[in-house]
């Protein structure tokens, strides 16, 4: 006879249940079994190479680092930026957080770099092949709607608390508009273009590195962009399995309800956001803006050309 409370379990509304989470468990469990050692060295790898960043991001004086990052705004944007950027970091340093500001700028880097150089190969072969892109595009679907702490349960797992941890969640989450983005851009190279270059004895290697990523490039770096932003994002929601830096500062803020750390800690973000979203999007736009590096480029120009006839007779 049928155990009620076992039918019970085993039926949802009438439905059959899926059991899913267990399965999830049970291959988790088995990761950890036969790859915990790896993932130790691995986690241990991370940790040294974030720190190591940090070390470099905060070994100048925090003034000294001011004017170098402002320096740099200049260059790739305009004076104003700059200036900008200055009072903004000013400001953090003020409010005591150059330091939480500089581990969550290294561990937000050392994201992204992984990031693309994992996404950007992924892009590619799904822009140069129909069928990795039937696979890829649900699968980045799923990593990019899934909610973004749901990625800590199993990375905590895994690698246990830490800054290791906060890089890999961070990641797997800002991992998808590197995909998109590379194969959209790809995908929209003229195709006559590229059959120009097949018509002059180009190699698909060829097209695809002298051609396709140079008229691409806009669009690849649009998702670059988005890559930091995410990152960032997810970097201060990975302070609560000890990623450190400023999500460290608003988790405490939140489980100490201080108001007032919770806002410093919030505008050291904005500033940072900011800084990285506009220099990202000056250095790679299609159009050069009014940065310093860009005039210079343009009085080189006008020179070389100028030049030219003299040079010819």
């Amino acid at each position: 006879m049928n155990n009620p409370v076992i039918a019970a379990v085993d039926k949802v509304h009438g439905i059959p249940r899926i059991p899913l989470a267990d399965k999830i468990d049970d291959g988790v469990q088995w990761i950890t079994d036969h790859f915990g050692d790896f993932l130790d060295s691995l986690g241990h790898v991370i940790e040294d190479t974030v720190n190591n960043f940090t070390d470099v991001l905060l070994s100048p004086t925090p003034l000294v680092m001011v004017a170098i990052l402002g320096l740099l705004a200049w260059l790739i944007k305009d004076w104003k930026f700059g200036l900008g950027a200055v009072v903004g970091l000013v400001i953090v340093i003020g409010l005591d957080q150059w330091e939480n500001t500089m581990a969550t700028a290294a561990l937000v880097i050392c994201a992204t770099i992984v990031a693309l150089v994992i996404g950007v190969p992924i892009g590619i072969l799904a822009a140069r092949s129909d069928h990795v892109s039937a696979v890829v595009r649900p699968l980045m679907d799923f990593m990019q709607t899934m909610p973004s702490m749901v990625w800590l349960v199993p990375v905590v797992m895994f690698f246990g608390g830490g800054v290791h941890a906060g890089l890999v969640a961070t990641v797997i989450f800002s991992l998808a508009p590197g995909v998109r983005f590379t194969e959209l851009g790809i995908r929209q190279v003229d195709e006559e273009v590229v059959e120009a270059g097949r018509a002059f004895g180009a190699t698909p290697r060829q097209i695809l590195r002298e051609v396709q990523l140079p008229l691409a490039m806009p669009t690849v770096m649009a998702g670059v962009n988005q890559v930091i932003m995410l990152s960032l994002s997810m970097a201060v929601i990975a302070g609560m399995v000890g990623g450190g830096g400023l999500g460290g500062d608003v988790v405490g803020a939140i489980a100490g309800l201080d108001v007032g750390l919770g806002f410093e800690a919030g505008l050291a973000v904005v500033v940072l956001a900011i800084y990285l979203d506009r220099i990202t999007a000056s250095a790679w736009s299609a159009t050069p803006g009014k940065g310093r590096l860009a005039t210079l480029k343009k009085r080189f120009s006008r020179k070389s050309r100028s030049a030219l006839p003299a040079t010819a007779a």
